[in-house]
C-alpha cells in the first residue's frame, strides 16, 4: 500500500491586497444581474411552462460548463499529474 499525498487539493490562501477587487457577483452590478436573471427565470417558469420543459435538456447541458467555471475556482490547478515514487507529480512538481 502506497502513501499518496493530497497537498495539491488544498486551496491556496487568498490574500486581499490593496487593489484586490471582489468577484463580479459580489458587486452591485453583479447582484443586479443575478436578480434580473432570477426574476426572468421565475417569470418563464410561471408563464411559459411548456417552453421551459422543452428546453430542459438544453438547460441540463448548459449546467456542465457553468459548474466547471464556478466550482473550479477554489483550487490552484497545479499538480494534477499522478504521483511517482519520489512524491513528485508528472511535471516534476513536488
Amino acid at each position: 500500500m502506497t502513501h499518496h499525498e493530497h497537498t495539491h487539493h488544498t486551496p491556496e490562501p487568498r490574500t486581499a491586497g490593496p487593489d484586490a477587487r471582489p468577484p463580479w457577483y459580489r458587486t452591485w452590478t453583479g447582484l443586479a444581474s443575478l436578480g434580473a436573471a432570477a426574476l426572468g427565470a421565475l417569470t418563464l417558469s410561471f408563464f411559459h411552462v411548456g417552453h421551459m420543459l422543452d428546453a430542459l435538456p438544453l438547460l441540463v447541458l448548459l449546467l456542465c460548463p457553468l459548474m466547471h467555471l464556478f466550482m473550479h475556482g477554489g483550487h490552484g490547478h497545479g499538480g494534477h499529474g499522478g504521483s511517482g515514487k519520489d512524491g513528485k507529480g508528472a511535471g516534476g512538481e513536488g
